[in-house]
């Protein structure tokens, strides 16, 4: 639960959001130590109650300080981020043809009109 904690913050994400992050992100699930074989990862509600007793106690400004300076001790720094997934897929390459090079035209030219208009 703390490593999740840790996770939800560095992260920047919801209960609901980290909770995703952990069936989604190998690299949260590895941080945090589940392995979804063997177990499920805690859901939203625990991380709230869990976040919720360690505010009570006051032990959120003392947990990230004491991290803030392991981190610092090696040179590090701990800031708030986020998490970008992507994933590349392979596309044929397209050959332009002539219609496609053209630049479609974003104005409709009006009608010449001829004598006098009212």
């Amino acid at each position: 639960m703390l490593r999740m904690y840790v996770a939800q913050n560095a992260t920047g994400l919801s209960d609901e959001g980290i909770e995703d992050a952990m069936y989604d992100s190998g690299s949260v699930r590895h941080f945090v130590g589940v392995d979804l074989a063997i177990e499920s990862a805690p859901d939203a509600t625990t991380l709230l109650k869990f976040r919720r007793l360690l505010e009570a106690h006051g032990l959120t400004r003392k947990l990230f300080g004491a991290i803030n300076a392991q981190l610092e001790s090696v040179g590090l720094l701990l800031r708030q981020g986020s998490i970008v997934d992507a994933t590349l897929i392979a596309a044929a390459l397209r050959r332009r043809t002539a219609p496609d090079r053209v630049t479609p035209r974003c104005i409709n030219r009006r009608k010449e009109t001829r004598g006098i208009s009212a």
